[in-house]
């Protein structure tokens, strides 16, 4: 086998030539994928690496296998978010669990975002959006203590209408938006909080959302498992040059 620069494990560099030939619609689902005996001979790779990197793919949803009949591409339709708007995915199968609510002294790049002094408290909403029971994304909503201290905001419970709702019922409505988005490995705690699997990286979004006069009055982390989601962008190019 000749040498590569790729530092991954063999299993790794494996599921990875797979999930990209699915991605590609090579496999398409309900293919049946080669025997191992085939896939070691393919990769001239062990058969418990074959085995490994077979497991990764399952359980980032790409394959199923079936008792005594093999592996097959499962029909895995990804959560495919408008990057403009980059909203919730669609209620019906999705709720939200609200996991906790804190005032404390925010992150720097939250209190940059807001426009805080330093020491200057926010409180914070903590949220798992579940799809069918399954955590697909952790949120992090920071507010102002000057706007949310002793509303809803700060209070330990869902809150109807949502967030956007009490802002505008406290004079500052929401204007507009600005999102940074990035990828990067997860840690532990969002390992954990959204089961990922193995090697999984996640996309991190930072929103700064504006009031009047370009006044931040909301700042969120949102965390989702890359595996689950594809960003969908449009451009008009009809009158470019």
């Amino acid at each position: 086998m000749p040498p590569t620069r790729d530092p991954r494990p063999r299993h790794q560099q494996i599921a990875a030539e797979i999930r990209d030939l699915i991605m590609r619609g090579e496999l398409v689902p309900g293919e049946r994928l080669p025997s191992t005996a085939q896939l070691v001979e393919r990769y001239g790779a062990a058969n418990a690496t074959i085995q490994h990197a077979l497991k990764a793919l399952k359980n980032e949803g790409f394959l199923d296998s079936h008792v005594g009949k093999g592996v097959f591409v499962r029909d895995r339709q990804p959560f495919v978010i408008d990057a403009a708007a980059y909203i919730s995915p669609e209620p019906g199968h999705f709720r939200y669990r609200l996991l906790s609510v804190h005032t404390l002294v925010p992150p720097k790049d939250i209190a940059d975002g807001l426009q805080l002094a330093p020491g200057d408290a926010a409180v914070v909403r903590t949220r798992l959006l579940l799809h069918d029971g399954q955590p697909v994304e952790l949120s992090m909503s920071y507010y102002p203590s000057e706007i949310a201290a002793g509303t809803s905001l700060a209070q330990a419970t869902k809150i109807r209408g949502g967030a956007p709702r009490v802002l505008a019922d406290l004079g500052h409505p929401q204007h507009h938006f600005v999102d940074r988005i990035s990828a990067r490995p997860p840690t532990t705690d969002e390992i954990e909080a959204l089961d990922l699997p193995e090697g999984t990286p996640v996309i991190r979004q930072l929103r700064l959302i504006y009031s009047h006069q370009d006044r931040p009055v909301e700042a969120s982390i949102l965390i989702k498992g890359a595996h689950l989601y594809e960003l969908l962008y449009r451009q008009d190019t009809a009158n470019a040059p």
